[in-house]
């Protein structure tokens, strides 16, 4: 599904494929607006990476990374997943977020794939508030978990 037989019309903001009347093998058109959908609901990524994995398992997905080689050359910043025979390629648009499946971490497309730091622990000053630093600090935490800060 990553070489599309010339697709005459798709949507405007993910190039999904649209049927047209009268279509034969409307099933390929189907298909391979099905295959995009599966990267963009919910999208998780394994990692970035710049050349394609030597074993993937069906329903890996992950960032094409900068000056990509063989099957994802020319593919830099998108998503590609496998579906077990190939590979099917979303490319990303601002605003896109994806969550990477080591960490946890959320990753969002802002002209280039980010994460985002967590802030530093209170420390310092002249004055000292022991509750605002833990609540602080709390909140931090939570966001680290929820995967907000790498």
């Amino acid at each position: 599904m990553t070489q599309v037989a010339s697709l005459t019309s798709s949507t405007s903001r993910h190039a999904l494929p649209l049927l047209f009347s009268g279509q034969s093998q409307k099933e390929f058109t189907v298909n391979e607006a099905l295959a995009r959908l599966d990267l963009l609901v919910h999208p998780a990524i394994e990692e970035e990476l710049a050349v394609p994995p030597s074993a993937p398992s069906a329903g890996d997905c992950y960032i094409v990374g900068a000056s990509a080689t063989d099957e994802w050359a020319g593919h830099d910043a998108s998503l590609a997943g496998w579906d077990g025979t190939q590979w099917t390629f979303v490319e990303a648009r601002d605003g896109m977020t994806v969550r990477r499946l080591s960490d946890g971490t959320l990753l969002q497309y802002s002209e280039g794939w980010q994460s985002y730091s967590a802030p530093l622990d209170p420390d310092g000053g002249s004055t000292i508030d022991v509750e605002a630093r833990t609540a602080i600090s709390e909140l931090i935490s939570l966001l680290k978990a929820f995967g907000i800060f790498s």
